[in-house]
């Protein structure tokens, strides 16, 4: 009794990752920019939005907003490292069209909002509005499972099953 009280607590390995976004699901292959596409960046998928509204996919912490408001990153509970890029091109917008909602450092629960992007914007002055959720730290994945594509909605479905090393 008193060893499960205060024992080690349990390494958390297996993971799940929801969308951040609703809309169509789409292979990482098939993003139109070879950045992502041939995985430069890392493991993951893709979401062409319907909506703008940017949440959290998993539990963990803002580790990093970029300046220019397009893209954030976070660390899950088990080291895993998620860049949520939205949009293709859309560094150059400046931050125009996009509005944060965390800072870095934050805690975040699955479906707490992060960003809210608007698509309009995006698509008139950016490449696309398809949004890479990339694994920049692919190294500590032991296990993969991808989704099937199709229609997701933010917070609720599963994209990813990641199991870490």
């Amino acid at each position: 009794m008193l060893k499960s009280l205060f024992g080690k607590k349990e390494k958390v390995t297996k993971e799940t990752i929801f969308a951040p976004l609703t809309g169509k699901l789409i292979n990482i292959e098939e993003v139109p920019d070879p950045v992502f596409s041939q995985k430069l960046m890392g493991e993951g998928m893709a979401i062409e939005p319907t909506e703008g509204i940017v949440v959290a996919p998993i539990e963990g912490q803002v580790i990093q907003v970029f300046h220019t408001k397009h893209a954030i990153g976070l660390r899950s509970q088990t080291g895993m490292e998620l860049l949520i890029h939205i949009g293709l091109e859309t560094v150059s917008m400046n931050g125009e069209g996009f509005e944060v909602h965390v800072k870095e450092g934050q805690k975040v629960k699955v479906g707490d909002p992060l960003i809210t992007a608007n698509l309009e914007l995006i698509k008139e002055k950016a490449a696309s509005t398809i949004t890479p959720i990339i694994i920049t730290n692919s190294d500590i994945i032991e296990n993969l499972t991808k989704a099937s594509t199709g229609s997701v909605t933010r917070g609720t479905s599963n994209i990813l099953e990641v199991k870490v090393k």
